[in-house]
């Protein structure tokens, strides 16, 4: 495993993003564990994230690129501070863009702020975690509407590599549906590998016990 994919893993466990224990998903899925991306919630932490972002961004799709696009509302910061990140570690000038929830009628009108899209734009969207495809659903048209763009993908932080609709993950799913790469800083796998019975800071954050949990809940609810 890359170093900075065991260094954002770590990340997360310091910033209370990756917790471990008994949460329910938005699904009513009972799982041992759970991430919240609303827990960055520092300027540090957003620039730290902006870089693993750009390194995930970096590797998977290279540098050939106009605009990230992130959707509302917890993609906006990530849009600008992972652009920021490819501009300082790579020299990549890439646009920032992201949708608004309810179009402005005033000023700068429209529903995109940012970076405005025209035709033979190639376009990434980021997100936080592994997504249903609600927001690619909702946000694909709007991208769609403003001239002949193409998406090439979609970058997450973390893939949680269970079922989607069906038996396949939900990044596997959108990759299907709508013909785009999708990729993840880290995976859940790669995760439990750098952390089970590792100990960190003192401590062994995956241990036996939470390791059977896990392997539990992906017998039931994993991807296959």
């Amino acid at each position: 495993m890359e170093q900075y994919k065991q260094e954002f893993i770590e990340f997360m466990v310091d910033c209370q993003v990756l917790k471990f224990g008994d949460f329910i998903t938005k699904s009513g899925r009972k799982t041992p564990f759970f991430i919240n991306a609303g827990f960055y919630r520092t300027g540090e932490q957003l620039c730290r994230l902006g870089e693993y972002y750009a390194r995930a961004i970096h590797d998977s799709f290279g540098l050939d690129f106009d605009i990230l696009f992130g959707p509302a509302y917890k993609g906006i910061p990530l849009s600008v501070a992972a652009s920021m990140s490819l501009s300082r570690m790579y020299g990549a000038n890439v646009g920032y863009c992201s949708n608004r929830k309810e179009a402005k009628d005033h000023g700068e009108t429209g529903i995109l702020l940012g970076s405005p899209m025209k035709d033979g734009d190639r376009v990434v969207i980021i997100e936080d975690v592994t997504t249903a495809g609600t927001s690619i659903q909702e946000t694909l048209p709007i991208m769609k509407a403003q001239g002949q763009i193409d998406v090439l993908g979609l970058v997450v932080s973390v893939d949680r590599m269970e079922k989607g609709h069906q038996e396949k993950s939900a990044l596997k799913e959108i990759e299907e549906t709508y013909g785009i790469k999708t990729t993840a800083i880290v995976t859940m796998e790669e995760v439990v590998e750098h952390l089970y019975n590792r100990p960190y800071k003192g401590k062994v954050i995956i241990d036996d016990t939470l390791k059977t949990a896990i392997d539990a809940y992906y017998e039931q609810y994993g991807a296959r």
